[in-house]
This record gives C-alpha cells, structure tokens and sequence, in this order.
C-alpha cells in the first residue's frame, strides 16, 4: 500500500515537473521575442499565437473539423488492415516471411513521393487524406501486434494444447490477450503520427484542412496563424493518445 502511494505521489511530481518545464520554455519563447524584437512574420509570441487561435477560432474550427475526421477514419482503416494482417502473419509463418519485405518497403518509401501518387489516384478530397494516414498508422500496430503475439510464453501454448485448444480457441483465450499490450502501444505510436500523413495530404492537395489552412497561411506570411494550426495538430495528437492511454487501461485491466 505504501509503495503504491508512493507511486501515485512521484507520478503527480512528475507531472508537475513536465507543467513547469513547459511553462518555462514558453515563459523564455516569450521574452526572447520582445527582448529581440523578433517580427511577428518570423517567430510569433506565444501570446500572439494564442490571441491568434481565440480569435480565428471560427477559421480554424471548420479545418481541424476535417483533419480530425480524416485522422480517425484513417486509424479505423489501419486497424481493419494491420489486425488482421498482423493475425495471418501469426498464423502461417511463411506468409509472414513473405510479407515482411512490403511491410518494411511500406515506410520506406518517402510520404512525400505518396502523397501526389494518391492525390492523383482518388483525387483531392477525404480518400487520398484517409489512405495517407492508414499507410503511417497501420505499421506500429502491425509490427507491435505480432511482436506480442511472438513473445506469448511457449509454456501457455503448450498447455493449451495439451487442454484440446486448437490454434483459433488458442488466439482468443491466449494470444490476443497477451498481445493486447504490445497492441496498444503500438496504437499509441499510431495515432500519435496518425496527423503527419493527414497533413502531407492536405499539403500536396486539398480544398480543406489544417495543412491546407497552413499553406494559405504561410503563402501570406501569417505565421502565428500557422503556428495555430500546429497547435490544434499537437491538441488532437496528444488528445488521442490519452484517450487510447485511457482505453488501455479499461481493456487490460489486469495490466
């Protein structure tokens, strides 16, 4: 009992510690610009870049509205490829061995050289956006998924099969169960970079978006409202994270 308040006091220090740190750098980013009289074109204030997402909340609103949503249908399109893709690699070994090299080759190509190639191919509204995301998401989840399904203690299997389990019985009551940590953190990674390909997309071609909004943005030299646009980026990624941080911690409750 005692280690575990101790546990919970150190986690609530840490926290402070991060909301300090944070307060600090934004305090010295925030003197530097007017000790140095940096120009609002080249490095806004924070408190410029705040006046800046109150004020044009209307603009920014409608964009992060899009982003978001090609974000999420990107994670949900990732899960419906990676899960079970993750499960046949499992499953049949040799398939997995053949897989390996397009999964690797998958983000080895640049997003950059995809990004037109999609836009292109499904043209510039919510798909090309939606597959980008997919492509980034779908690794982490793919990989952690079967590096957890790989590392399930051979002496479970081997009792299972000695019970009458067949392999299917053995991946529900077994191995999907103890890969679900390793799942979720590769979903964490996931969803984290899940805005990188939204935004590539909206950058190469779009009508709507925070990276569409971003491009008009810096074209006119209104970088505080560009630094606004990240700043929802950076909302919704850490936003995801704590919510699937959150849904781990319901799903694995024995963790």
């Amino acid at each position: 009992m005692c280690l575990k308040n101790w546990g919970g006091i150190w986690m609530e220090r840490s926290n402070w510690i991060s909301l300090l740190i944070v307060l600090a750098v934004i305090a010295a980013w925030e003197f530097a610009c007017g000790w140095f009289s940096i120009p609002d074109f080249i490095l806004p204030a924070p408190s410029e870049i705040l006046k800046t997402t109150v004020f044009k909340a209307s603009l920014l609103l409608p964009h992060a509205g899009v982003t978001a949503l090609e974000i999420i249908m990107g994670i949900f399109l990732a899960l419906l490829v990676a899960v079970p893709l993750a499960t046949v690699m499992f499953a049949c070994p040799s398939v997995g061995r053949a897989l390996s090299p397009f999964l690797v080759a998958s983000q080895a190509v640049p997003v950059f050289a995809l990004a037109p190639l999609l836009v292109i191919w499904l043209g510039y509204g919510l798909a090309s956006k939606v597959l980008m995301a997919a492509i980034i998401i779908f690794f982490p989840i793919t990989v952690s998924l079967l590096e957890g399904y790989k590392n399930c203690d051979r002496e479970y299997a081997v009792f299972f099969g000695l019970m009458g389990a067949g392999f299917w019985k053995k991946l529900r009551l077994l191995y999907w169960p103890w890969a679900l940590p390793y799942f979720f953190s590769g979903l964490k990674v996931g969803v984290t970079v899940a805005t990188i390909g939204a935004v590539i997309g909206e950058w190469v071609g779009a009508q709507r978006g925070l990276g569409y909004l971003m491009i008009q943005a810096n074209a006119r030299l209104q970088v505080s409202l560009v630094f606004a646009a990240i700043l929802w980026l950076s909302i919704m990624g850490i936003a995801m994270w704590v919510f699937v941080g959150f849904l781990e911690r319901k799903v694995i409750y024995w963790k």
